[in-house]
């Protein structure tokens, strides 16, 4: 009965000698389709080597990217309430809960400290749009109050990583608090001469991008990236015309002077360290001059 088996010189014999590919083993990339091992998409920074598409992905694995293993994650303790019982389809306060399960997360932001190189300390507040839509509710504005602090208080440097749909509307004005808030503290940073890198991905949209992603020393983008206020249908609707293809790119940003530069997530930990070693020699300066 040979013809259970594939018996030709240089094919394996038996059907059940065939080895299975284990699940989850292969990324295909949503644009260009092509795939590769998730191992090495891993290692190319969840970015396609075939057409450079820049995969979303959440604050640990930025912190890996940055800091490799050696980072310490601040203010954990921090997590989200329901002031206003917000009901809308489903009460606020089970939403979260339910959120909180399926993420692993507290709440859309994270914040660690850790090395760039030998000389350079950074702390990282970073969003996961994962959650609720990466939305700005009081906790990722305390978040980034408390980062702040914390960067004038060791004299370091602060990159915040933005990622997120807007202002969270369960939490109403408290939301839309964290706007000035965040701001205020962002200001007192300025005065004190510590450098703070803004680096938008994809999206930054709304109150987030209204108020602590455009208030960078250095505004950064990754490539492609869909940075705005309002969604091209309002701003169509309101000003009356046809709006120009890409408006809202990373691209069209850097080439309308809204953004200082775009950069490849596979060059940014060394971008980031020549970036912030000339800030601070030029802070140190200006101080040694004062």
């Amino acid at each position: 009965m040979s013809w259970y088996k594939r018996v030709k010189e240089g094919i394996t014999t038996l059907t059940s000698e065939k080895k299975s590919v284990p699940d989850g083993l292969w990324h295909k990339c949503s644009r260009c389709k092509k795939t590769l091992l998730k191992e090495d998409h891993g290692k190319n920074q969840y970015v396609c080597p075939h057409c450079n598409f820049h995969d979303k992905i959440g604050s640990d694995e930025y912190f890996e990217i940055l800091f490799g293993t050696e980072f310490e994650e601040l203010f954990s303790t921090i997590r989200p309430t329901d002031p206003l019982k917000f009901k809308d389809t489903k009460e606020y306060a089970k939403r979260l809960e339910e959120t909180q399960h399926k993420t692993g997360l507290d709440d859309a932001m994270k914040v660690a400290t850790g090395k760039l190189d030998e000389d350079m300390r950074l702390v990282v507040a970073c969003m996961d749009f994962g959650f609720i839509g990466g939305s700005m509710g009081s906790v990722v504005g305390e978040k980034i109050a408390r980062a702040i602090d914390y960067a004038r208080e060791n004299r370091i440097p602060l990159l915040i990583i933005s990622k997120s749909g807007g202002a969270r509307m369960m939490e109403a004005a408290f939301s839309l608090m964290q706007m000035a808030k965040t701001s205020a503290k962002l200001a007192l940073l300025g005065k004190e001469g510590i450098p703070y890198i803004s680096l938008l991905t994809d999206p930054t949209t709304g109150g987030v991008t209204a108020s602590f992603a455009m208030l960078g020393d250095v505004n950064i983008a990754e490539p492609e990236a869909l940075i705005g206020f309002a969604g091209p249908r309002v701003i169509k609707e309101t000003i009356g015309k046809d709006l120009p293809k890409g408006f809202q790119s990373s691209e069209f940003l850097l080439e309308h002077g809204f953004i200082d530069f775009i950069v490849n997530r596979t060059e940014l930990k060394g971008k980031l360290n020549e970036l912030l070693h000339l800030l601070m020699r030029q802070k140190m300066a200006e101080a040694a001059n004062a």
